[in-house]
């Protein structure tokens, strides 16, 4: 029965590929099946078929609205709801939703973040629709996933980017492809993100002002026990959590989202989502329904979801692993085969991969960067700053072999025939893990674990789509120069070459070591350990070129996503600051000095019987000590805050809330940290570390 109820509802929520057959005409649906399936333009007399049968399909269940659902560049969704009706004038409606409702609307474009695109007095923008995604219904809104664009047609979303860098890698990929004799209807990008998250007692969540304010706790001491015993991933989940899982697993069905996984992580409180691999945009798109349906479900639940990169200190941070690869009509490209032609492509696309990452990790850096996210890379499972690619005991020694141009034998496993007698021989799925790497290769696809669990994973895909786009336009370039030479010597001389001259982003070992970071630095590789580090790789002329180059993103474009992540940036730090001020002058400090007083009193009292009170007047001491320190670090912190937002200079001023502002923010935690470790509980006026992370 369970299994007929999940078959049954799965996608139920989606106007499916089914529900357009069936509701199309024949021609209709050929024409827009070309549209989704090779990327071809729509005509408006097919968009008002399409937009007739959407509506009737929303309204039977039970839709009164539509909206354009779309990804400004704060990273999340936005939407704008209109109802299906229209006057007819004589006091009844008709429901209808005309072909230009569907491809396009018009929301307001200067009150988003945009980077400079838009002033306030020029609001108009469209959203355009995008008919990868298919129309799904949410809360009887019917929504359309949509690009949005200014008047001028820069991109102002996360999405346009994202598609554009995929038809660029297409374009690429299948030039490469047609050199092995191939010629594949579509190349894409698939995408399969882990989503890791938090759950405490929504009753916590509401106690803290700075999760509230800002979903990390900017104070609380150590907690009596972390995660060192080790008992919380996969563990017995608890049944308050399980009931919460199970309602989401049935709620992104529904929306078919091929959720596939679900555990405890490692943290206490930690947990992880992993979907079924989708076409790239698509499932950008569903992470972000999902982490939507994340926070929503959980209060059914006297639950709060926390998808921030590091909600708790002294346990492990949360990511969003993007494990990424290219299909060609469906066949996984970094998927070696069995036969020669098959592994001499796989090292080619496995080549300009690893020069992608290598000539780029500027760019990946930066598109990982966050606020959050600075606190939680170098550490806990989480991979450093450095960029670097991991391939594993099973293709390193080829690759090693392939540079010195000798002949690897396999170690174990199947071995895999490359039909050169030059190439060595190549094990099929035989690697190992390392979470302290950024960039992995996990036997068919490369997992991406620099990305931020609250972050919106185009801005990383685009990175790597257009990185490699560029590779393999080189790849294609190299052979032609040859063209009088055999295919596979000048291939597998491209992939020897490229893994000669790149081999400096392949490191194997533990990532968070001092020596790899001295050795990095020897090799010339980048440590951009925060933001304003990161950031101005956006802006740097040669990847404005790489991004011109291949119609991805201009210089405009860039730059404004520079100006919305550097002000981001700089007014989360500002709120962190004055959440920590606030928290400290109206709730720690009075706590403090009412048990310090109460406390005094006792030793008052005792005096006066001829009681020697030393501890009394010890803790009396420490507490007095703790209030004046605290008292005086908000002060500077207050004033450090208010130098930061008279800054102008958006360089600058992120310079300055990184060097001046959180080293005060971190004084202050110290502080009432300490604090929290003397003062009685029943004072105390959050709820603790101990109270959060454990509760039943």
């Amino acid at each position: 029965m369970a299994q007929d109820k999940v078959t049954a509802e799965f996608g139920s929520l989606v106007f499916t590929d089914a529900d357009m057959r069936q509701r199309l005409p024949k021609p209709t649906y050929r024409e827009l099946n070309r549209v989704i399936k090779e990327g071809k333009s729509i005509d408006l007399d097919i968009a008002n078929e399409v937009a007739h049968a959407m509506k009737e399909w929303a309204l039977e269940k039970g839709a009164t609205h539509f909206t354009h659902w779309f990804q400004p560049l704060n990273g999340i969704t936005s939407e704008k709801h209109d109802s299906f009706i229209t006057p007819l004038g004589d006091g009844t409606v008709l429901m209808a939703f005309s072909g230009k409702e569907l491809v396009q609307g018009e929301p307001d474009a200067s009150s988003f973040p945009n980077g400079g695109l838009r002033a306030t007095f020029e609001a108009r923008g469209y959203t355009v629709w995008d008919p990868i995604t298919p129309p799904f219904i949410k809360d009887e809104v019917l929504c359309i996933p949509t690009a949005f664009i200014s008047y001028t047609g820069e991109a102002l979303d996360k999405k346009t980017p994202l598609l554009r860098s995929e038809v660029a890698l297409e374009r690429q990929a299948k030039r490469v492809l047609a050199l092995f004799g191939r010629e594949p209807k579509r190349v894409t990008t698939t995408v399969g993100p882990e989503q890791e998250y938090f759950l405490i007692k929504e009753s916590d969540f509401e106690a803290r002002a700075d999760l509230r304010l800002t979903g990390r706790t900017l104070f609380g001491a150590a907690p009596s026990k972390g995660q060192e015993l080790e008992e919380h991933y996969f563990g017995a989940i608890r049944p308050s959590v399980n009931a919460f899982m199970k309602e989401l697993d049935d709620e992104l069905w529904k929306l078919a989202i091929p959720a596939k996984t679900k555990h405890n992580e490692v943290a206490p409180c930690q947990h992880e989502l992993a979907p079924i691999f989708e076409q790239g945009s698509l499932a950008v798109d569903e992470n972000l329904l999902t982490m939507e349906k994340l926070k929503l479900l959980a209060t059914n639940y006297g639950l709060a979801c926390l998808e921030h990169e590091r909600p708790f200190e002294y346990v492990n941070g949360s990511g969003k692993h993007d494990n990424w690869s290219m299909a060609a009509d469906g066949r996984n490209l970094l998927e070696p085969g069995p036969h020669p032609e098959d592994n001499l492509q796989f090292l080619v696309f496995l080549a300009c991969l690893v020069a992608a990452v290598d000539e780029h990790a500027d760019l990946l850096r930066a598109s990982v960067a966050s606020a959050g996210n600075d606190h939680r890379l170098g550490a806990n499972e989480a991979p450093p700053a450095i960029v670097s690619v991991f391939l594993g005991d099973a293709l390193s020694p080829v690759v090693e072999a392939l540079i010195k141009k000798e002949h690897a034998e396999a170690q174990e496993g199947e071995r895999m025939d490359l039909g050169v007698p030059a190439l060595p021989a190549i094990l099929r799925d035989n690697t190992d893990r390392n979470r302290t790497s950024p960039f992995a290769f996990t036997g068919n696809k490369f997992e991406f674990r620099m990305c931020g669990s609250q972050q919106n994973l185009s801005d990383p895909n685009v990175v790597l789509n257009t990185a490699v786009a560029e590779q393999c336009e080189r790849f294609c370039d190299y052979v032609a120069d040859r063209s009088d030479e055999e295919f596979s010597v000048v291939a597998l001389r491209f992939v020897r070459h490229t893994f000669r001259d790149h081999q400096r982003v392949i490191f194997d070992g533990n990532g968070y070591s001092d020596a790899w970071e001295d050795e990095a630095a020897r090799r010339g590789l980048l440590n951009l350990k925060t933001t304003p580090d990161a950031l101005p790789a956006l802006i740097d002329p040669a990847n404005v070129a790489l991004f011109e180059r291949y119609h991805v993103l201009n210089e405009t474009e860039l730059h404004a996503r520079y100006v919305a992540k550097a002000e981001q940036y700089a007014k989360l730090l500002n709120i962190e600051a004055n959440v920590m001020v606030h928290m400290a002058r109206h709730e720690y400090l009075p706590a403090i000095i009412a048990y310090s007083g109460d406390i005094a009193t006792a030793v008052a009292t005792k005096a006066e019987l001829g009681i020697e009170a030393l501890a009394e007047k010890t803790l009396v001491k420490a507490l007095t000590e703790g209030t004046n320190a605290i008292y005086t670090l908000t002060a500077e912190l207050d004033a450090k805050n208010s130098q930061a937002r008279e800054i102008d200079d958006i360089a600058a001023r992120d310079d300055f809330y990184r060097d001046e502002v959180l080293p005060g923010m971190d004084a202050l935690r110290t502080a009432v940290d300490e604090m929290e470790t003397i003062c009685a509980k029943s004072y105390w006026p959050v709820p603790s570390y101990n109270d959060m992370l454990f509760y039943v």
